[in-house]
């Protein structure tokens, strides 16, 4: 299986939008209720297509033998962390490819972006329900470091945010 990763461009945007609709109906069945996923994924595709631009510089596409099976966004953090951080935005595949070493590689990916960038730490957000999320991440020393958010999903969400040296 011969893994690449590579910047997105706007003919990528509704392979992107697939993927994540796809990954959000398996991966957060049990965390979102069905109906909020399905008017998220309604907008998916506007989504993409509007924010994949010539000019990004944040959002890759993961492909398996030349196939777009996965995405993932990885740029400065949303709120001011110090220059040191760097943030993993989020992961997402097609449910066809969980488990099958391509989530593995994207970390690794954005942990080497992250250090050509001078950057020492990398934090990811994920769901506290999400258990396979959070093992997954601590495979590379992530590790919960206190802060939390909850949002509306249709019902309240929990996230913790974790942090990793890279």
């Amino acid at each position: 299986m011969n893994i690449t990763i590579r910047l997105a461009t706007p003919a990528d945007a509704l392979d992107m939008a697939e993927i994540h609709m796809r990954s959000w109906e398996v991966a957060y069945k049990d965390i979102i209720p069905m109906e909020y996923i399905k008017a998220k994924n309604a907008t998916r595709q506007e989504l993409w297509q509007r924010i994949v631009t010539e000019d990004n510089d944040r959002h890759y596409v993961l492909q398996v033998d030349g196939k777009t099976v996965g995405m993932m966004t990885i740029a400065l953090p949303k709120e001011e962390q110090g220059e040191e951080y760097y943030e993993l935005h989020g992961i997402y595949l097609h449910p066809d490819y969980f488990g099958g070493g391509i989530g593995t590689r994207a970390v690794e990916f954005a942990f080497d972006r992250a250090r050509q960038l001078g950057k020492s730490k990398m934090i990811v957000w994920t769901f506290a329900e999400n258990h396979k999320a959070i093992k997954f991440y601590e495979k590379f020393s992530f590790v919960a470091d206190g802060c939390t958010d909850t949002r509306d999903y249709g019902k309240i969400v929990y996230s913790v945010r974790m942090t990793a040296v890279v």
